[in-house]
């Protein structure tokens, strides 16, 4: 070819190509990503042809860049509400993560997060309205629910998940995320997180650096069935965890969230960073040397959103031929997806969500539900006969370093608001104003002082009633950064109360022979051997959130009876307990753990008795695909009319596959009036009765199982503390 004609062809191809520029640019400036009548999907990719890849990648950032050549606002993915919209403006705050775990009432649940989504939702409506700034924390897109397995007691984010069981956890996860993202065939109302993904459960300190190993059979029985049921419940997202699982880091694991998530589960939404959790592939595990090579080998691995800024190394990483414009394309996708179906680039008028105003927030019925929530929440551990209390005593005590606090009430990743109620509060809002209430401190929260008590004890001796509030603070337990009085980065590593708190629990009741009531604020089970041998009744209260005050005192009174169920095995000590850092669980939680805990998992009075008189299954030959109808009568013995909670569990015999002692398989709330009989029902699927074996294979067993009804998991244990169950044999064919 001659050299005249080359650069014709060549001037002709740059001409053409620079044309399809222009009409491309100009196609872009009319937005066509904005018609509503186009699927999500096509949008996207309209979207996506018109961003340069500079720009795209700048939308894979938590911190995500306006566009202003395509008037796309700046946004920041960062938004928590793990009990209620966190750190941003005020907001009704909800009993911590493991409280609504203990009401084991799926519905509650489920109304708590549409609760919490409507008031992100007004905030988000009142910025479009007014053009406002989507600033971190006030957005749509919450990183929340907790769904990881609560394995040791010692892990200060405990307080954070559902508990130790991966069915409830599923359950309630499940429920949570509904509420959030509400039920639009098109739109979301806001999108949900499932985090950590994934065997992610302390310690705290070493959470940017650990390698949990685990067994194939103990990854799919425990660790990863609760974030299935949340995929199934449609989460629009997934938060890969800080640490590695199996030698992969979570985040740049093929196997975690191609394999498992994407191939087997079908999850269609985006994976976001724990927060600096790209960073750590190179910083602490050493799996890279460089950011860009984190980058990339996240990126491809299917992480699409970076939580931190190791993304902004994704052109360099680019240049270096590490990674495709295919591969941040990829990444890009689901995000853009997410965008569209929150409707961030529609008109308000097609957005069902759109209207809702800040008359929401904190309002009345959210205030009576964060009530509900957190009286049906509260444990009664113990109870001598001495609750409820009357609310015309002569003289009642309040005492103990938490009953004024209000830090007792809000867990970590909280939000604020205008009506906090301690304990002080709601007692003295529930006495009579007859009756003569005194308030003192009497120790510091953890650490003594040779006054502790001294002056004020003997005021418990002259009271009809003394109510003690004890326990621990998020800034004890929690996050390693939040924890600031920690010494273990927010764990606690005993198990212990700080010692002068028993100490000035040991003189109240060397004081005298009235009724002592010890209130515990916690996230975590503590050791309560000494407690529950010196006090006559103990409420486990969590941090049960901004009503916390009236709703124990609802319950001391006697205005509500307990229904609260522990989601998490009490050990007696961490002597019971295995290695912290052994990610095994062989001796850990109900299903594995041999030993006599102090407090069953499942376990919790109510202000009655209830006998279980009859249990009958339609068929004791289980046969597969076949569902079974489980039939149990219970009658309300007591004087109180009470609500509690049914749990259904199946243990398989004559397996040598190493499976669990016993599994819940479903739960029910329940209420009963006084001298009430009822009989209640459950649905028992075949498929109840599989387990995983050693490979992590689901099998069906056959041969023996029992299925046992009550109201605690089955052990000695909880008949001896007062809990019913009865069993049935099958034959699992």
């Amino acid at each position: 070819m001659k050299p005249f004609k080359k650069n014709y062809f060549l001037l002709l191809t740059l001409t053409i190509a620079f044309s399809f520029s222009l009409r491309a640019q100009s196609n872009c400036e009319l937005k066509p990503w904005t018609d509503s009548n186009l699927s999500f999907d096509e949008r996207v990719e309209i979207l996506m042809n018109c961003l340069t890849l500079e720009e795209k990648i700048s939308q894979l950032l938590n911190a995500s860049s306006a566009v202003n050549r395509l008037d796309i606002k700046s946004y920041d993915w960062w938004n928590e509400a793990l009990h209620g919209v966190a750190r941003g403006p005020k907001a009704t705050i909800f009993p911590q993560a493991i409280g609504l775990a203990s009401t084991f009432d799926k519905d509650l649940i489920q109304d708590v997060g549409n609760a919490i989504s409507d008031e992100a939702r007004a905030v988000n409506n009142y910025l479009v309205k007014n053009n406002g700034n989507f600033i971190r924390y006030m957005g749509l897109s919450f990183w929340s629910p907790n769904v990881n397995i609560f394995r040791d007691p010692r892990w200060g984010r405990g307080q954070e998940t559902y508990g130790e069981d991966p069915f409830l956890s599923g359950q309630i996860g499940a429920s949570f995320i509904k509420g959030m993202q509400g039920n639009h065939p098109k739109y979301l109302k806001t999108a949900a997180c499932a985090k950590h993904y994934a065997v992610h459960s302390g310690p705290e300190a070493q959470r940017h650096s650990f390698n949990a190993i685990v067994n194939p059979q103990d990854l799919n029985e425990t660790y990863l069935p609760a974030f299935k049921a949340c995929v199934d419940a449609g989460v629009e997202a997934v938060m890969c965890a800080y640490n590695r699982t199996n030698n992969e880091a979570c985040c740049g694991s093929p196997t975690l969230l191609q394999t498992i998530l994407r191939d087997n589960w079908g999850f269609k939404g985006h994976v976001v960073s724990d927060c600096g959790a790209i960073r750590n592939f190179h910083k602490f595990h050493k799996l890279t040397t460089t950011p860009e090579e984190s980058a990339a080998l996240a990126l491809k691995s299917g992480t699409n959103l970076n939580c931190g800024n190791t993304y902004s190394t994704l052109y360099s990483a680019f240049q270096q031929g590490l990674v495709t414009e295919d591969d941040i394309n990829n990444g890009l996708r689901p995000l853009l997806k997410t965008r569209f179906k929150l409707g961030m680039f529609d008109s308000p008028e097609v957005n069902p969500y759109a209207h809702i105003s800040l008359d929401v927030i904190h309002s009345a019925k959210n205030i009576n539900l964060t009530r509900e929530v957190a009286q049906k929440s509260v444990v009664l551990l113990k109870n001598d006969n001495v609750l409820p209390i009357k609310k015309d005593l002569e003289q009642l005590y309040i005492s103990g370093p938490l009953a004024g606090d209000v830090r007792t009430l809000i867990g970590n990743y909280h939000g604020l608001g205008d009506n906090l109620v301690t304990l002080v509060e709601g007692v003295v809002g529930k006495v009579s104003p007859i009756t003569r209430v005194q308030y003192r401190a009497g120790t510091l929260i953890n650490h003594s002082n040779s006054n502790d008590g001294d002056n004020y004890s003997h005021l418990a001796g002259k009271a009809d009633a003394t109510i003690i509030a004890l326990g621990l603070t998020i800034v004890m337990e929690g996050e390693e950064n939040e924890a600031i009085g920690s010494s273990n980065k927010g764990d606690n590593i005993t198990m212990q109360l700080p010692e002068n708190q028993m100490a000035y629990l040991r003189k109240m009741r060397g004081n005298h022979d009235k009724p002592l009531i010890v209130v515990v604020f916690a996230g975590c089970p503590l050791d309560l051997t000494e407690v529950s041998e010196l006090a006559d009744a103990v409420i486990y209260a969590w941090y049960p959130g901004e009503q916390g005050g009236n709703a124990i005192a609802d319950v001391i009174f006697g205005d509500v009876s307990p229904s609260g169920k522990l989601p998490i095995t009490f050990p007696k000590n961490i002597e019971q307990l295995p290695l912290y850092e052994d990610y095994n669980m062989t001796g850990r939680t109900y299903k594995y753990m041999i030993e006599e805990p102090m407090y069953p998992f499942g376990y919790g009075l109510t202000y009655s008795k209830l006998d279980i008189s009859d249990i009958s299954i339609s068929s004791k030959k289980i046969k597969k695909k076949e569902t079974q109808k489980v039939k149990i009568k219970i009658t309300n013995t007591g004087d109180f009319d009470v609500e509690d909670i049914l749990q259904l569990y199946i243990s398989l015999k004559e397996n040598d596959n190493n499976v669990p002692l016993s599994s819940l398989k479903d739960f029910k709330r329940i209420q009963l009036k006084s001298k009430e009989s009822k009989i209640f029902e459950f649905k028992l699927k075949s498929n109840a009765f599989n387990y995983i074996d050693q490979e992590g294979r689901e099998k069906r067993h056959k041969g023996t199982a029992i299925v046992s009804i009550g109201n605690a998991s089955p052990s000695k244990r909880s008949l001896d503390l007062g809990g019913i169950y009865k069993e049935l044999i099958v034959r699992v064919d």
